[in-house]
């Protein structure tokens, strides 16, 4: 029997290897592991690493747990350090005052053949027979019921294939069994009508990339899990094809928690395996980024085959093995900026800077979503670009897209960079008199210039020109020609530091969620992308703020 030290922590070890091999690890593993490591080393943390609970679930898997293809079927699974770790996070950390775990979802994006079907199915067995849970309603969900079978006749397979699993788990047709907890395990599909009134202890939503209309499904299985103290939701995926539904909502999710300020959910760990740049995979030893499994779990020769075939014809098979072997999501634009380009942590203080005089920029919503203010000023002497934006969202709306899309409005608004409009929609008289009450509380500066994306922003425009005149507003049309060179110009000032914006969490969540669209011509204009988390209002009104600077550069430097 496989039987780990008392001491053993295979987290920690991890964490140490990725330190060490900077290399083979993506930044979003980096950030994840950090985190968890400073949770269970911090003395002050409300968590602590209980090595008995982690070796419990490691040595279940080892044990107990055999493959069931290829040249290793039949012996028992022999787990990576990253599969190991991603267990101890899982059952290892739990909270000081109740020793139960603290983690209730744990998302797995890995590429395609690093076996984590396989280490699904072993974790929802684990979950069935070794958890210490009275009557644990187990369950392999998807939208399809062949889809939902892939991980359930995997952890079948494994239970007949070992003798000790066959003395506790009855297998039947759809459903395996276990007299001596009364638990089961099956495999469910959205068209089941037997969803209602479930009291899930563990369930695993496999390839959710694959899942149209799953928000259902997920809410359904995530509220079914309310009334156990320890229920776990496993969620594995590769990237895919079917965009604006469950998997990017998870990836947008791990994404801002792992990347952005203020977004938060310590019940969550997210393990997302992939390149940090789309260009990364012309070099084969970045590959590992998305393929921790390679050389033990995944054949080397055979993904080398595969990158081979693709590099000799990108038109045929670049997508697929972009998606399938590198986890970059299919119709995925290139990203403009790296999180490294978008970083400045350097800050001001508007009351000292003193300006006099600045250029605007708006980019109002419809009615119910984001509206942001820019600002931008120089000062004199002072080659810095300093950049202050406020963002609005109306009231009503904001407690729903809270809950919704896991924004953090609310903390951002007690730190003072997002206002609540009164109402349910944007009201731009409020968003004018806001501005121009904002000017005169900070030194009476004078916004010169204001450019406005004009659709959609009658009324603030003509409030603009009644209050600084007929000429302080500028068209910002959204087109490839006005918007190509100065984002362009706007990447440089960005990457070297040049704008200093006050450290917003808010600008840097839009910045990072900036792709760019091209023309046939190498011309660029900034696009949201798909998913209705990826908001890029922050960018849109700094980059109207930056044109009209650009426009009248001469004459602002003169002034000021």
């Amino acid at each position: 029997m496989i039987s780990y030290d008392d001491n053993y922590n295979p987290l920690i070890e991890y964490w140490e290897w990725a330190n060490k091999n900077p290399e083979k690890i993506n930044k979003k593993i980096h950030i994840q592991l950090n985190r968890l490591a400073r949770d269970i080393t911090d003395i002050t943390s409300d968590v602590y690493f209980n090595y008995k609970k982690s070796n419990h679930a490691i040595e279940f898997v080892e044990n107990f747990c055999r493959n069931i293809k290829g040249k290793t079927a039949g012996k028992l699974v022999v787990l990576d350090l990253w599969e190991k770790a991603f267990i101890a996070a899982i059952f290892g950390i739990v909270y000081k005052k109740t020793n139960l775990r603290r983690c209730k979802r744990a998302v797995l994006i890995i590429a395609k053949k690093n076996g984590k079907s396989l280490l699904a199915s072993a974790i929802g067995l684990y979950m069935l027979i070794a958890d210490n849970e009275g009557g644990p309603e187990c369950y392999a969900v998807a939208t399809k019921k062949d889809q939902a079978k892939i991980v359930w006749d995997t952890a079948k397979k494994m239970v007949r294939k070992d003798v000790w699993l066959r003395k506790y788990v009855k297998t039947l047709v759809n459903d395996m069994v276990t007299g001596f907890n009364d638990g089961s395990f099956k495999a469910v599909a959205s068209d089941s009508d037997t969803l209602d009134g479930l009291n899930v202890h563990f369930v695993v939503m496999d390839e959710i990339h694959q899942w149209k209309n799953g928000y259902q499904l997920y809410d359904i299985m995530y509220r079914g899990m309310d009334n156990r103290d320890q229920p776990l939701s496993l969620i594995t995926s590769t990237a895919g094809t079917i965009r604006e539904d469950l998997y990017d909502q998870i990836y947008e999710e791990g994404s801002n928690v792992l990347t952005q300020e203020g977004f938060k959910d310590d019940r969550s760990i997210f393990f997302i395996y992939e390149l940090d740049k789309k260009e990364e995979w012309k070099d084969f030893s970045k590959l590992i980024k998305a393929n921790p499994g390679l050389g033990t779990i995944r054949n080397e020769k055979s993904l080398r085959d595969e990158w081979e075939r693709t590099k000799a014809n990108k038109s045929m098979y670049l997508k697929s093995f972009l998606t399938k072997n590198c986890n970059i999501r299919e119709t995925d634009s290139q990203s403009w900026l790296s999180l490294d380009d978008i970083n400045n942590e350097k800050t001001f203080d508007l009351k000292k800077l003193k300006p006099r005089y600045a250029i605007g920029g708006w980019d109002v919503s419809s009615t119910t979503d984001l509206t942001c203010l820019t600002f931008l000023f120089r000062i004199y002497g002072d080659e810095q670009i300093y950049i202050y934006q406020q963002y609005f969202i109306p009231e009503e709306v904001a407690e729903k897209k809270i809950i919704d899309d896991k924004v953090p409005y609310d903390k951002w608004r007690k730190r003072g960079l997002v206002t609540y409009v009164p109402g349910n929609k944007i009201d731009q008289e409020f968003l004018f008199y806001w501005a121009r009450d904002f000017a005169k509380d900070n030194n009476d500066f004078i916004p010169l210039w204001t450019g406005f994306d004009i659709w959609g922003a009658d009324i603030l425009m003509k409030r603009t020109k009644e209050e600084y005149g007929e000429n302080s507003v500028e068209e910002v049309r959204q087109v490839f020609k006005v918007l190509s060179n100065p984002m362009k110009e706007l990447e440089a000032d960005l990457k070297a530091k040049r704008i200093n914006y006050n450290n917003n969490p808010i600008l840097k969540w839009c910045l990072a969620n900036t792709v760019i669209q091209q023309d046939n011509k190498g011309n660029i204009q900034p696009k949201k992308g798909y998913s209705k988390l990826r908001r890029i209002d922050g960018t849109a009104s700094l980059l109207d703020a930056y044109i009209t600077y650009k426009r009248h550069i001469d004459d602002y430097l003169n002034i000021i």
